[in-house]
């Protein structure tokens, strides 16, 4: 754990003064660095507890989960937390149907900001986990790992301590593995405009790719997105502020490994293009850029996601309402045919499709061989 170098002074008083005060602070609606360094702790409990769900070992409950003399967790979270650790020992067994397994993980939050206001501490993390995968097949890699931002709330309590009442996802993109799956609250129509849905059974028949073909290097591609996917290449924008970088990433990555320009208007999806002062709606937009890749027939669509190869392009409709809300680029493939994806919005390396399709069973998946 490791507490931000600078926090704000006016959230937090010295320890002199907290002391003198005779209090933690919550009552004052003030918080002192200890403190702040149980804010962390308890954040860090909890996720750890999320990561440790999907561990092919026993489930061991963290020490900050049960007493700290600063801060709690409020009962209603604690029930939540205990249906977010079923769900993800669920998703454990999902995996595991189709060869996949975690042997150990780690989870590490650092405090990013702390803002007190009538009571109720705003507590802004970063959540940096890794996770090591099992041997099973053996052609997997070492590990997956990702960065998630989170809001994690306290509120006071009349004792003169804290209480974690919640933890909000603050990330443009979507929820991680060890994090519970998004409420669906659409029923429509699952098909799109353009595209068709891959299947996600497994196993599935190959569809083998070579490395280079047609004037595309996948190698490229695939080696531009892990060399920058938990930092960004200063040569470009980043969107993160303005609806998720995920698809802004993919067309670099695709544009490392061969994809050239297509000059036009920014709104037209037929167009493809970056410079210095913009961008085409299709080089960061999810449903403009499958939109121009298949017109454009630099794409076809796969018939199963577990046939993606490296190089290759996996969109995601979360709520099934035929608009395309992620975008990833296949960087890894094992011998035994799992690709693993990586992509911004969340950070993430090599998380395998498995992953995905067990986190998101209801979602909609669209696989592009480029």
């Amino acid at each position: 754990m490791a507490l931000a170098a600078v926090l704000s002074a006016a959230a937090l008083p010295s320890a002199s003064a907290a002391s003198a005060a005779g209090t933690t602070g919550a009552a004052a609606g003030t918080a002192d660095k200890a403190t702040v360094a149980s804010f962390d702790r308890m954040a860090q409990a909890v996720l750890t507890q999320r990561t440790a769900a999907l561990l092919d070992t026993a489930p061991v409950q963290h020490d900050a989960l049960r007493s700290d003399a600063r801060v709690g967790l409020a009962a209603d979270l604690a029930q939540t937390e205990n249906t977010v650790v079923s769900s993800l020992q669920a998703r454990k067994a999902r995996l595991a149907a189709v060869g996949e397994a975690y042997s150990a993980g780690r989870t590490q939050v650092s405090v990013d900001r702390v803002r007190i206001s009538d009571g109720r501490a705003d507590v802004e993390v970063t959540e940096t986990t890794t996770l090591t995968y099992e041997k099973i097949r053996g052609d997997e890699p070492a590990t997956t790992g990702f960065q998630a931002r989170h809001d994690v709330t306290f509120a006071a309590t009349s004792h003169g301590r804290w209480e974690l009442t919640g933890i909000t996802d603050e990330n443009a993109g979507f929820p991680e593995v060890n994090q519970p799956a998004p409420h669906v609250s659409k029923t429509v129509d699952a098909d799109p405009p353009q595209g068709t849905p891959a299947a996600t059974s497994w196993p599935a028949s190959p569809r083998p790719k070579a490395a280079r073909s047609g004037g595309y290097d996948y190698t490229a591609m695939a080696a531009y997105a892990e060399k920058y996917w938990n930092h960004y290449n200063p040569a470009y924008r980043e969107f993160n502020g303005a609806g998720g970088d995920c698809t802004n990433f993919i067309s670099q990555a695709l544009k490392a490994g061969g994809w050239k320009n297509a000059p036009g208007t920014d709104s037209d999806y037929h167009n493809w293009w970056y410079n210095s002062s913009a961008e085409s709606w299709s080089w960061v937009g999810a449903d403009d850029w499958s939109w121009y890749a298949l017109s454009s027939k630099r794409v076809s669509n796969l018939a199963n996601v577990y046939q993606l190869g490296v190089g290759d392009i996996l969109q995601m409709d979360f709520d099934r309402d035929g608009s395309k809300n992620h975008s990833m680029i296949v960087t890894y493939r094992g011998m035994g045919g799992m690709p693993y994806v990586t992509y911004h919005s969340n950070n993430t390396y090599r998380r395998s499709v498995a992953s995905l399709v067990m986190s998101y069973p209801h979602a909609v998946y669209y696989a592009y061989r480029t």
